[in-house]
């Protein structure tokens, strides 16, 4: 039986605090989304003054990231150097803006900004994935135990034939 280690309501929280205090500290007017690992809405907030559009945008970089694991930077560069048939794959924000949230190799979620350019929107993005970084480690160490009590008490069966 696998472990999965999931966001939490304090999690997500400290992941918007942070993003809101990188935007805030910069000036900059954004909307801020944390998503699950399968691109579901958790968290969201839009500053005052953010554009309407800024919170559909963001949504769509955090659940980018969240689905692809792996930062919706990575599809805006792969429109920029040509490969455009990519604009066509539906519920996909290929700005850069989303960056997934990663615990011991699987991700668990992701933080989209939008209202700035996306190298900001990014920055603020990072600010809420590094605050979860911090906080996912002494979570891991209590999986990693739990692991290892649960494998030295199973009992290992073979099946005939079986690799």
């Amino acid at each position: 039986m696998k472990s999965r280690v999931a966001l939490e309501v304090d999690d997500v929280q400290a992941a918007l605090d942070a993003a809101k205090a990188e935007a805030v500290k910069n000036g900059w007017v954004v909307s801020i989304a944390v998503v699950d690992d399968g691109g579901h809405p958790l968290g969201f907030l839009r500053l005052t003054d953010a554009a309407p559009l800024s919170a559909q945008v963001a949504f769509g970089k955090a659940r980018t990231a969240a689905l692809s694991r792996r930062e919706s930077k990575f599809y805006e560069d792969v429109v920029k150097n040509g490969r455009t048939a990519f604009l066509s794959v539906s519920d996909f924000t290929t700005l850069e803006g989303g960056v997934p949230v990663l615990v011991a190799g699987q991700c668990v979620g992701a933080v989209g900004v939008s209202g700035v350019k996306s190298d900001q929107d990014a920055q603020i993005a990072n600010a809420g994935v590094d605050v979860r970084r911090g906080r996912v480690r002494p979570l891991i160490a209590q999986i990693g135990a739990a692991r290892a009590a649960l494998h030295g008490s199973c009992i290992k069966t073979t099946v005939p034939g079986a690799p």
